[in-house]
């Protein structure tokens, strides 16, 4: 029987809301890029991050010296029409990732072998994000 630390220990974040973290070096381009383009709620800016709202998470777009982007997507947007979504996106001037790797169709997007679709796609300072539609 575990006591109620060890209880809260065990769902110590499990109930916590969560908050993405990306770095800009271009806040203004972000705001419009987060905001106008994707569609986030723009919710604040403290000086510090512009924070957006999504269905159920936060983006938190931190100004920073210097933008690492990483080399696999950070944010990832799950919705129920990919290919309509990315003719969206696509209407707003985003362009979608081409890899080598792995064959993507006309649109950019691959498709997984369990069906899973997948479109990537990089903000004014290269983070690399997606779109996925899940079977």
């Amino acid at each position: 029987r575990l006591s109620a630390v060890q209880a809260w220990e065990t769902r110590m974040l499990g109930s916590a809301t969560v908050t993405a973290l990306v770095g800009t070096m271009k806040p203004e381009a972000a705001k419009a890029f987060y905001a106008d383009v994707l569609g986030l709620k723009f919710v604040n800016d403290d000086g510090y991050a512009q924070v957006f709202e999504g269905k159920n998470a936060r983006v938190r777009v931190s100004r920073v010296p210097a933008v690492m982007p990483a080399q696999y997507a950070v944010l990832a947007f799950e919705v129920d029409d990919i290919e309509k979504t990315v003719d969206g996106l696509a209407a707003k001037g985003v362009i979608f990732a081409r890899f080598g790797f792995f064959v993507q169709d006309a649109r950019g997007i691959w498709s997984a072998p369990d069906g899973t679709k997948v479109a990537w796609f990089h903000d004014p300072d290269l983070n690399l994000l997606s779109v996925v539609q899940h079977v």
